[in-house]
C-alpha cells in the first residue's frame, strides 16, 4: 500500500479546476484524496457539486481549513499577490507545497518563501509545466551531457489574443491590487509565462535549476485598457554566455506559436517553426551532422507537476521546479519592469477592437514580432515609428523590486 497523501487545494476556479478534476479522477487509486478546499468564490468550480457530494468540506479561507485540518499538500492556484503569503502559511502548518507559476510578483517574496522552505524542512514546487515534461526534461538531459554543446541564442514568440472577458477578472493586467500589494499580471507573467521560464531552466546545469539571467533589456506594450502590458520583448544575458530573446503579445488577432528555435554549438532545436515542418507540436533537435533527434510532443495540459511532487513527498526525491529554480523568471519580469518603467501605449489609430466578446488588437503587430523573431531584434531596433527602447537593467545582484 502506498502512503495515503492528504491534499489541501487554495484555489479551486480557474487553472484550479485542473487539480479538481485530476484528484477526483485519479486520487483514489493513487491513495491520494482531498482533505478540504479554500476558495472565496467556491462556485467558479466546475466541480464543487462533486466536492459536496462527496463531502470535502469548502472553506471561504486557507486559515479556515488550517484551524481543524493538516494536509500532507497543499496547492496554490490563487492569484499572484497570493502566492508568497498562502506559501509561507501553508509551510508553517506542515504541509509540502505546489505553488503555481509564477512563484510570485517580485524576488524578495520569493526569497521570503525560500526562506520558510527551509525553515519548516518541507518540499516547495513551482508549477512551471514543461519542467516536469520528460519530453523537454529529455532535451535538457542531452544539453547538461554536452551532445548539444554550448549554447548561443535561445529565442520564443508566443501570439495569444485574448478578450475583454479575460480581463474582466479583478487582478487580471493589474501591477498592484486594490490594497497595494504587488500583482504585475502581463502576458510574461502568466498565460505565456511558462515559454520565458522554459528557456532559463534549459540551460540549468543541473536537471533542478535555471541559468542566472545577468542583465535584460525590455520593451512594454498596451493596447488594452489595463494597467499593466500586453505585448513584451525581452533581450536577457546569462552567465552562460547565451542570449536569451522572447516575444509575447495577446494584442494580436492571429494566434502563433509557441514557437522557438534554440541556437546551439552543434545543433538548433525547433518547436512549431515554420521552416522546419517535423517541428510541429514536436521538439526535434537538427545537429551540425545533419542527424535529427525528435523528442517528442510535449504535453500542455498534463499533471506531471502533481503526480512528480507526490512521489517527491513519498521517496524524497528531488522536485524539477525548486523555488531557486523559478526565481530567475521572477528576476527577468521585475528586471523588465525597471527597463521599462512606463508602459508604452500603441497608437490609437493602429488599434482594433472587434468580436464578441471584443479582442482588443494592434494592426499588423503580428508581422512586426515575427520579423523581431527572424532578426533577432526588439521593435525598436527595426525602425517601428510607435517603439520604444528600454533601458538596460542588470540582474546579477538584483535583490528587490519597489517599483
Amino acid at each position: 500500500m502506498q502512503n495515503n497523501i492528504s491534499v489541501f487545494l487554495s484555489g479551486i476556479g480557474g487553472y484550479g479546476n485542473n487539480y479538481v478534476k485530476e484528484l477526483l479522477k485519479n486520487g483514489t487509486q493513487n491513495s491520494v484524496y482531498i482533505e478540504g478546499v479554500a476558495d472565496p468564490h467556491p462556485e467558479s468550480c466546475a466541480y464543487l457539486g462533486e466536492l459536496n457530494a462527496k463531502g470535502i468540506p469548502v472553506y471561504n479561507s486557507m486559515e479556515s481549513f488550517y484551524a481543524e485540518h493538516k494536509a500532507d499538500l497543499a496547492i496554490i492556484s490563487s492569484p499572484i499577490q497570493f502566492h508568497c503569503e498562502q506559501t509561507c502559511l501553508a509551510l508553517a502548518h506542515g504541509s509540502h507545497v505546489l505553488c503555481e507559476k509564477p512563484i510570485a510578483a517580485t524576488v524578495q517574496e520569493a526569497r521570503q518563501m525560500i526562506e520558510a522552505r527551509n525553515k519548516a524542512k518541507r518540499i516547495l514546487a513551482i508549477g512551471f509545466q514543461w519542467a516536469y515534461d520528460p519530453v523537454y526534461q529529455s532535451l535538457k538531459k542531452d544539453i547538461i551531457a554536452g551532445r548539444l554543446e554550448q549554447p548561443k541564442r535561445l529565442k520564443t514568440l508566443v501570439l495569444w489574443p485574448r478578450d475583454t472577458d479575460y480581463y474582466s477578472r479583478g487582478w487580471a493586467g493589474k501591477r498592484k491590487d486594490q490594497k497595494g500589494r504587488w500583482v504585475l499580471d502581463s502576458v510574461a507573467n502568466n498565460a505565456t509565462a511558462h515559454y520565458l521560464h522554459n528557456m532559463l531552466f534549459v540551460l540549468g546545469k543541473e536537471l533542478c535549476q535555471s541559468v542566472q539571467p545577468l542583465e535584460i533589456t525590455a520593451e512594454l506594450y498596451r493596447a488594452n485598457a489595463i494597467e499593466n502590458f500586453d505585448t513584451s520583448a525581452m533581450r536577457i544575458s546569462t552567465d552562460n554566455g547565451a542570449e536569451i530573446l522572447f516575444y509575447a503579445s495577446h494584442a494580436v488577432k492571429e494566434s502563433i506559436g509557441p514557437m522557438f528555435c534554440y541556437e546551439f554549438e552543434n545543433a538548433s532545436v525547433y518547436y512549431n517553426h515554420p521552416s522546419f515542418p517535423k517541428s510541429i507540436d514536436h521538439i526535434v533537435a537538427v545537429f551540425r551532422n545533419n542527424r535529427i533527434k525528435d523528442y517528442g510532443r510535449p504535453d500542455h495540459h498534463g499533471m506531471y507537476k502533481l503526480w512528480t511532487v507526490i512521489d517527491a513527498i513519498r521517496n524524497g526525491t528531488p522536485v524539477p521546479c525548486p523555488p531557486e529554480a523559478a526565481l530567475p523568471h521572477t528576476l527577468c519580469i521585475n528586471g523588465a519592469h525597471q527597463s521599462m518603467p512606463n508602459i508604452v501605449n500603441f497608437p490609437s489609430e493602429l488599434i482594433i477592437k472587434e468580436g464578441q466578446p471584443a479582442i482588443t488588437h494592434v494592426k499588423a503587430l503580428e508581422n512586426v514580432m515575427i520579423q523581431c523573431f527572424d532578426e533577432n531584434k526588439l521593435p525598436s531596433e527595426t525602425g517601428i515609428p510607435w517603439a520604444k527602447s528600454g533601458k538596460p537593467v542588470s540582474l546579477s545582484s538584483y535583490d528587490r523590486f519597489d517599483g
